[in-house]
Formats: structure tokens, C-alpha cells, sequence
């Protein structure tokens, strides 16, 4: 019979450590793009979506994470224990799945930074060109995967330092010049441009992005039981978490808005215009300086990319301890990487990203509808986490847990509903065609794909959990829950909605 590894958790994590930990989420340069759309109202998006449904995220995470008996499963069994066994497998599996999809933007932004290395724009122009260089580094990347992932988290910390956290300070450095050398702005920053416009629904949709920016928490959360003082620490650190991320993020998104006309953002390469635009106002002589944060960013990605390829697949391993997978699928190689699963997962990928970039014309729309598809796939997680919540507060209060939300079961309630209900929002809004794309087609083109593609994927675990067989549990691995003191070194480089809850036991 496999076995999960336990222990009692050591109390070890201050508030600083827990941030630190969960802090990698709070910086993702390739989506300032599509925050930049959103002019200087970027700003209200990230308030609400960091006030109203992150901070609901992390609240009910951490309560759930701390029920007796609960600690270790993470989401799957947050789920399964309180709406029941079938919905807990299609809240794991979700997020499994809306990294399939999530890889899709992650390309195109890797794609739009070569065409820039290699001065080759039909890389970011040609739909049969930008899907075979898509596929090359996509599989490229897994065939370094399967050998065991003991570098992974190291070339993932490097990344991010040298890849995304660097040419992030450069930008906004640039940026900063830009205004002290007194050049014009493309945006208007003011109390007027401040709330976006409501009577233009459209215009709404990119708020799906700013919620995209803030997934993932939900994943840390479960090491809140070994924080020394979790009462005291925990809201504190979702708090400074929220502020970092507005913080960082409003300046990323505003450093692209402000020298990049609305109209003329790419949503893959926008940070490269950007740079180009800044460092070019310094004299052609520099063009040299935009390829090489260009080839920064791009290795900064395809590291990101490298290291969520394998641990989604690994946090399905929890269901196959349960029968809940197909014995092919609940087996790891001899490096512990669930092969079957990571090579569906990228199957997944592969279909997706050819009809996406080749119904779309491999432009904007394209961009938009992965970036959509992943958020509705993502939220449909969370809808199952918040109402597992509610089920949680109303009917199983006497349930011993470390951590609870203060102020009594209405100020859970009004929280949880709070977190439902934007995600609810969200849901609602990605199926509204931006008001960016060109004429009725357009429009047409990007619900249809939108519709399509997410009812397909969304009836995929129902169908997985009906062929269920669990007389096969034997087959799933022995895991260990990953906490502080035993995680892989770089662990925490990664961002929380990729890393493993458990990994197979050595």
C-alpha cells in the first residue's frame, strides 16, 4: 500500500520567511503587456483583485490547510472533504490543467523575445512559423525533464534573478529616465483615468489578467502550519505579499504604458518594444543592449517554463494514491518524474497551442484567449475551494484547526463570498471579447474559440474520475509532503502554483 510520509510540523517559519518563500509569485514580466492595455486604471485592477480576492484566497487556504487531518493534502483534500471525493479530483486537476494552457503565453512571450535576438519578426507574426518554434522549445524543454529535475530549481532561482528580476529593475530604471529627461507619455495618469470605464464592458476583460497575476497562493498556504505564530504572521504576510505585488507590479505595467501608445502593444513582445523605445532614445549605438535584455528575458522564461513542466504532474500523484488515475498514470520513472502525466500535459499544450495560434492569427487574439482559457480553467479551482469553505464554516465548525480567520463565522462567510463572487466575475468577463480586438469577426472568433476550448477541456477529469479504479492504488508511489526543512534546493524559486505538494519518496 502506498504511503504519504508524515511529520510533526516543526514551528520554525517567521512572517519574513513565509514571505520570502511565496514572494517569486509577485513578479511575472511578460504579463506587463496586458497590464499596460489597461492604462493607469492598472492601478484600481490591482487593488480590487488583491483586496477582494487574493487576500480571500489566502485566508481560506490557510484555514483549511490547518483542519486536523487535512494538513498534507493541499487542495485535493481541502475538496474532497468537504463537497466530496469526485469534486476534489477536478479541483487538482484544474490546476494541472491551467498550467497546460498556461505555458501558451509563456511561449509566445519566448518567441517575441527571439524575434527580436534574431530580427526575424515573422517568429512573432507568422501563425506556421510561431507554432513550430513553439513545439521545438516546448518539447525541447520536457526531453530535459524527464532525467530527474535535481537542477531544475537551481537554473529556475538563476532565472529568475538574472532573467526576470533584473531586466524588471532596468525597465523601470529606463522608465524613470524617460520622465526625468521630460519625454512625452502615452498615457494620461490621472483621477479621471484612475477607474476604467464601466459603460465599456469591454474594456473590463483584461482584468482577468490582474487575477491571473495573483493565482498560486493557495499552494503556500500549506505550510502555514509550521509557522511559529500563524494567528499573528499569516494575515500579516498575505498583507505585505498584496502590497508588493500592487507595488511591483504597477510600476512594471506602467513602465510599458507609458512609452508605448495603447494601440500599438503587442502582448508577446511589449516589454521588448518598451526597451527598445527607452534604450533607443539613448542613439541606435545601443541597439546591441536591447538584444541582450531580450536573450535575459528569454532564458528567464524558458527556465520558468523548464521548471513547471514536472511538478503539476507530480501533485496529481496525491489522486493516484486514492485509485483515482489510470495505474500508467500513477507510476514515476527512476528519477521520480511522472512520465505519463507530463507527457499528456503537454499533449494538452500542443493541441491547444496550434488551434489558438492558428485560428487566431498568432496575434493578439491568440495571446488573449490562452491568457482567458487558463484564468477560466484556474477559477473554476477556486470556485470549488471557496465553496468547500462556506461547507467548511457552516457544517463542520467543530473541526480542530491552527489557524482561523478572525472575526467569528460572519467575517469568514463575508470573506469567502467575497472570493466567490469575484471569481464568479472573472469567470463571466474573459468570455467578453476585448473591446482591443478589430471588428465583429474578431469578436466572434475569440468566444467561439474561448467557448470551444474550455468545454472540452473542463469535461476532461469527469471523464477520468467515471474509468476510476482503485484497486489499483498499489501502483502510485510513496510520497513525502514537501515543508521548509526538506524541500529541494530552489524549491522556492519556483512559483507556488507549479511547485509539488509531495514529491515520490527517494
Amino acid at each position: 500500500m502506498s504511503t504519504t510520509t508524515t511529520n510533526a510540523p516543526a514551528r520554525s517559519l517567521t512572517l519574513l520567511g513565509f514571505f520570502a518563500i511565496t514572494a517569486s509569485m509577485v513578479m511575472a514580466v511578460y504579463e506587463y503587456p496586458t497590464f499596460a492595455t489597461s492604462g493607469f486604471s492598472l492601478i484600481f485592477f490591482l487593488l480590487m483583485g488583491g483586496v477582494f480576492w487574493f487576500i480571500p484566497v489566502g485566508l481560506c487556504a490557510a484555514e483549511m490547510a490547518t483542519v486536523e487531518g487535512w494538513e498534507e493534502g493541499g487542495l485535493f483534500a481541502w475538496v474532497s472533504n468537504t463537497l466530496g471525493e469526485r469534486w476534489g479530483f477536478a479541483a487538482i486537476s484544474f490546476s494541472y490543467l491551467q498550467i497546460a494552457i498556461g505555458f501558451i503565453p509563456m511561449l509566445y512571450f519566448v518567441l517575441g523575445a527571439l524575434s527580436y535576438i534574431l530580427n526575424w519578426p515573422a517568429l512573432n507574426t507568422d501563425p506556421l512559423v510561431k507554432t513550430i518554434a513553439a513545439l521545438i522549445i516546448l518539447w525541447g524543454l520536457a526531453l530535459t525533464q524527464f532525467k530527474g529535475t535535481r537542477y531544475t530549481a537551481r537554473i529556475a532561482k538563476a532565472g529568475f534573478f538574472f532573467g526576470i528580476l533584473f531586466p524588471a529593475i532596468v525597465l523601470v530604471g529606463l522608465a524613470v529616465a524617460w520622465l526625468y529627461n521630460g519625454q512625452p507619455l502615452a498615457i494620461e495618469m490621472s483621477a479621471a483615468t484612475f477607474f476604467p470605464d464601466f459603460s465599456q464592458i469591454g474594456t473590463l476583460v483584461v482584468f482577468v489578467a490582474f487575477v491571473l497575476s495573483y493565482m498560486g497562493v493557495e499552494a503556500s498556504a500549506t505550510h502555514v502550519n509550521e509557522m511559529t505564530n500563524p494567528a499573528r504572521d499569516y494575515p500579516l504576510a498575505m498583507i505585505l505579499l498584496v502590497i508588493a505585488a500592487i507595488v511591483l507590479s504597477s510600476i512594471g505595467g506602467l513602465s510599458v504604458a507609458a512609452v508605448i501608445p495603447h494601440d500599438e502593444i503587442n502582448l508577446s513582445a511589449g516589454v521588448m518594444q518598451a526597451f527598445s523605445t527607452l534604450i533607443g532614445y539613448y542613439g541606435p549605438g545601443f541597439e546591441w543592449a536591447v538584444r541582450v535584455i531580450a536573450a535575459l528575458l528569454m532564458l528567464g522564461v524558458l527556465a520558468e517554463i523548464a521548471s513547471w513542466i514536472v511538478g503539476p504532474s507530480r501533485g496529481m500523484l496525491v489522486t493516484a494514491r486514492q485509485g483515482l488515475l489510470p495505474a500508467r498514470f500513477a507510476k514515476v520513472n527512476k528519477n521520480g518524474v511522472p512520465v505519463a502525466l507530463v507527457i499528456s500535459q503537454l499533449i494538452i499544450t500542443s493541441i491547444a497551442l496550434i488551434v489558438l495560434t492558428n485560428t487566431g492569427g498568432g496575434s493578439n487574439m491568440s495571446f488573449l484567449v490562452a491568457l482567458s482559457l487558463t484564468v477560466v480553467i484556474y477559477l473554476c479551482s477556486y470556485l470549488m475551494l471557496f465553496l468547500g469553505y462556506i461547507q467548511l464554516v457552516r457544517k463542520q465548525r467543530d473541526r480542530k484547526r491552527a489557524f482561523q480567520v478572525p472575526g467569528g463565522k460572519p467575517v469568514k462567510l463575508a470573506i469567502a463570498c467575497s472570493g466567490l463572487v469575484v471569481s464568479v466575475l472573472a469567470f463571466i468577463v474573459s468570455f467578453i471579447p476585448p473591446s482591443s480586438l478589430p471588428g465583429a469577426h474578431a469578436h466572434d472568433v475569440y468566444g467561439g474559440l474561448l467557448i470551444v476550448c474550455f468545454v472540452l477541456v473542463f469535461i476532461l477529469p469527469f471523464n477520468v474520475y467515471l474509468f476510476r479504479d482503485k484497486t489499483i492504488k498499489s501502483h502510485a508511489p510513496d510520497l513525502v509532503h514537501v515543508k521548509v526543512d526538506n524541500a529541494p534546493e530552489g524549491h522556492f524559486a519556483v512559483h507556488p502554483k507549479a511547485r509539488p505538494s509531495h514529491l515520490p519518496k527517494p
